[in-house]
């Protein structure tokens, strides 16, 4: 059975702090001379940090691999204050391109530090924004990152918890865990407002319900990026076949027997042009009919870093094209 109909999510694809981060990227590349390092990925994509690397952007794991004195830029994931501590130490020119949200949650932490709460992380081991956050308040923070671990985390003082969440997961994820929270620790503190981001809450809405209507949902995006693995799991959890998939090369024909509407969507570090050759993919294979079914309009824009601003102003630059 021929494939009928192909979805295009929206909004997919980047959002505001990647575009922000790989601007900051792009321009420090211009402002400074070569080369310009980063530490970790700026964002999670092969495709973006290939493209960067071939301008000259030198991507470190850490900054004992970046000469003193050198510009060097941190990644959208935001760092610990350990880590900016090394890289006055090496007197580095830094531009950080932590994203705004991001920066929320890192401050929303040291103010429930300073009220002498425990806080708890909803969050994935190992991903680099925890591992940022964490280290703003060493001590006073636990990690946790299933109902299980909800259910068995302890606190000094159950009266004063304050809980803070990874800003790319699962919407529906986290708020099961957090209402475990809530029931253990009926003084729970929350954010003021949700700390997944509108770009992660967004992308998640409009693949569960293009989800709804499609055999098939295929996930542009990398394997280490956490948004991007939360949309296939939101789309299997909507009733259809998803795989995550980096580029078109990786579809299988094997997926599509007995599909007749596949949906596409994009996580928010895959850039628009993978999306456009998987539809040409299925335009190769007789698709006529491609919709794009907007869910959601964004108009977010994040301010460049004020480093980036001021070095531009003192240039008499307004944009680096």
């Amino acid at each position: 059975m021929p494939i009928k109909k192909a979805m295009l999510a929206k909004p997919r694809g980047f959002c505001a702090g990647v575009d922000r981060a790989i601007d900051v990227v792009n321009m420090a590349l211009q402002l400074y001379s070569s080369p310009v390092y980063v530490r970790k990925e700026i964002v999670h994509n092969k495709y973006v940090i290939r493209a960067l690397a071939a301008k000259g952007a030198v991507f470190v794991d850490e900054l004992k691999d970046i000469p003193d004195g050198a510009v060097a830029i941190f990644s959208a994931h935001g760092v610990s204050p350990e880590v900016r501590a090394i890289a006055t130490a090496k007197n580095l020119k830094i531009i950080d391109a932590t994203c705004p949200l991001v920066t929320k949650v890192h401050m929303e932490a040291v103010r429930y530090a300073n009220e002498n709460r425990s806080i708890i992380l909803v969050g994935h081991a190992g991903h680099e924004e925890v591992i940022g956050t964490m280290g703003e308040v060493p001590g006073q923070i636990q990690l946790v990152g299933s109902v299980e671990a909800a259910e068995k985390v302890q606190v000094p003082n159950p009266d004063r918890v304050a809980v803070t969440t990874q800003t790319t997961l699962g919407v529906e994820d986290a708020n099961v865990i957090i209402e475990v929270l809530r029931r253990r620790f009926p003084k729970l503190i929350t954010p003021a407002s949700d700390d997944i981001c509108y770009a992660t809450q967004n992308r998640q809405t409009a693949v569960k319900i293009l989800a709804e209507d499609a055999d098939l949902v295929l996930v542009l995006g990398s394997g280490n990026s956490s948004n991007s693995r939360r949309l296939r799991e939101v789309a299997e959890g909507a009733g259809a076949k998803a795989y995550l998939i980096d580029d078109a090369m990786e579809i299988d024909p094997a997926w599509l027997e007995g599909v007749e509407c596949v949906a596409i969507t994009a996580g928010a570090s895959a850039p628009e042009y993978l999306v456009q050759q998987v539809v040409a993919y299925f335009r190769s294979l007789g698709v006529e009919r491609v919709e794009e079914v907007m869910v959601i309009e964004e108009k977010v824009t994040f301010l460049l870093p004020s480093e980036l601003s001021r070095e531009m102003s003192a240039r008499g630059l307004t944009q680096i094209s």
